[in-house]
């Protein structure tokens, strides 16, 4: 029977958009077109070298893991690549492939085989699941997160110690809660080298006691649990419903409270609202500290922007980051997709990121309400702001302030509507469409060459999209 290779593609993108944002799908999965299975190889087709390039770096884990999961293992992904000549010449790059360990990370929406840790209680190297890339350092605050992080940084300081414990953090998808969980474990790490520390996800604990009942070693399980100093569970939600796991985490939670152990949970709920767990539970859920996690304010989406852009080495002007946290408003993710697709953007089409292309990109990514800026209004904040009489625009005038404003008029007319610049050029004065794209290229050169002037048009700018 032959292969689909379309179909087993598919399948493959269905696991991939599950564990990351819908902006970074959009932008490096989307576009790709699969051509053939053959012999456990699969072809692509990829825009690019760079984007071929960026997969690989970004995405090596995730898609060497899902093709053995959809497919089967030793499966092999080859990339064929376009390129830009006369004759529309492709080549054919092998993807990499390097051994996936045990004890590797795995992302936790793949439903792939979890190595139990209580396998390995008394391995001297400890695996704690602790990803160090997210801190404290990185956590920015505001308002929005003042109160957790606080408390988060005092069970950090002292686990066990403080008022905090259990320290039950809930909020929304993407609003940093697994973010703080790694970046109290980093800090305790950091600060306790002898304790045993444990980040997990309530998806994995459920599915390791599963296990643990299959074949017959709940004690073992059990046992390594109350072993441990400090126990992180992200999305404790999940175990909702599930008695017999409620029930094991119960005792668990005991043993370790009892026995002077900190306890970090985290939801998408407050203790009250949630739905199918055991009162007594939700009654130690709330014997610590029980903590909100807000959506980021437009101030902290701003720091959070400009890290992340200071991060990746990119240049975006201050006018882009404004507009970006303005309307970017729902969670870290968005925002950080949302940069890396201004980054593919940029560098796939040569091109500097600006306010034209992120407007763009936050079309293509997000659920965004294109404000529309009519004639009337660019010509208003450009008079307004030039303090110049409306009239005047029209007028044959060849005085210097009058004929920059004429051409900055312009300049936004054709940036920001959809007229051609015959349209525009009727809307000045019955200029022709010469005149229209001369005066575009005389701001954009200008912009270029003078920093004040280019402050201008960034205000004028800020001004018509606010």
């Amino acid at each position: 029977m032959k292969t689909d290779f379309k179909h087993l593609w598919n399948n493959c993108l269905v696991v991939i958009r599950d564990n990351i944002s819908e902006a970074a799908f959009n932008t490096w999965f989307a576009p790709i077109i699969p051509l053939k299975y053959k012999d456990n190889v699969l072809t692509v087709q990829v825009p690019s070298q760079f984007f071929y390039e960026y997969l690989e770096d970004k995405y090596l884990d995730l898609i060497q893991r899902t093709l053995y999961r959809e497919i089967g293992e030793n499966t092999i992904l080859n990339y064929r690549i376009l390129v830009e000549t006369e004759k529309n010449t492709a080549i054919e790059m092998r993807g990499e492939s390097k051994p996936i360990h045990s004890d590797k990370s795995i992302p936790q929406k793949l439903p792939l085989k979890v190595p139990n840790p209580f396998e390995r209680v008394e391995t001297p190297e400890f695996d704690s699941q602790i990803n160090s890339k997210y801190t404290f350092n990185n956590f920015f605050e505001g308002e929005s997160n003042r109160l957790s992080r606080t408390a988060a940084e005092a069970v950090a300081k002292n686990p066990a110690k403080t008022a905090f414990n259990p320290l039950f953090v809930y909020g929304c998808s993407g609003v940093g809660k697994t973010h703080l969980c790694h970046a109290i474990g980093s800090r305790i790490l950091e600060l306790y080298p002898d304790k045993k520390v444990l980040y997990i996800s309530a998806h994995l604990f459920k599915v390791q006691f599963t296990d643990a009942r299959r074949f017959n070693t709940i004690n073992d399980f059990i046992n390594f649990y109350q072993g441990i100093d400090v126990l992180i569970i992200d999305d404790i939600q999940e175990l909702s419903g599930l008695d017999k796991t409620q029930n094991t985490f119960f005792h668990i939670f005991n043993h370790l409270h009892q026995n002077n152990k900190q306890l970090v949970m985290t939801s998408d709920c407050a203790p009250m609202d949630m739905q199918g767990m055991e009162e007594r539970l939700l009654t130690r859920f709330r014997w610590g500290l029980t903590t909100k996690l807000e959506r980021p304010d437009k101030e902290l989406r701003k720091k959070i922007l400009k890290q992340k852009v200071l991060s990746d080495g990119l240049s975006i002007p201050d006018n882009v980051i404004d507009f970006i946290a303005e309307n970017v408003t729902e969670n870290v993710r968005d925002l950080e997709g949302i940069v890396v697709s201004l980054m593919a953007h940029s560098i796939i089409n040569n091109r500097d990121i600006d306010m034209s292309l992120a407007r763009r990109v936050l079309e293509q990514s997000i659920k965004f309400e294109k404000k529309r800026i009519t004639v009337q209004k660019i010509q208003d904040t450009v008079c307004h702001f030039f303090n110049i009489k409306n009239d005047l625009i029209q007028s044959a005038s060849r005085k210097r302030e009058i004929v920059q404003a004429r051409q900055v008029t312009m300049f936004f007319m054709k940036r920001l509507t959809e007229l051609s610049l015959s349209q525009i050029g009727a809307h000045v004065g019955n200029r022709n469409h010469a005149t229209v794209l001369h005066a575009c290229n005389t701001v954009k050169d200008l912009s270029e060459v003078d920093k004040n002037f280019r402050a201008d048009i960034e205000e004028i700018e800020r001004l018509l999209t606010k």
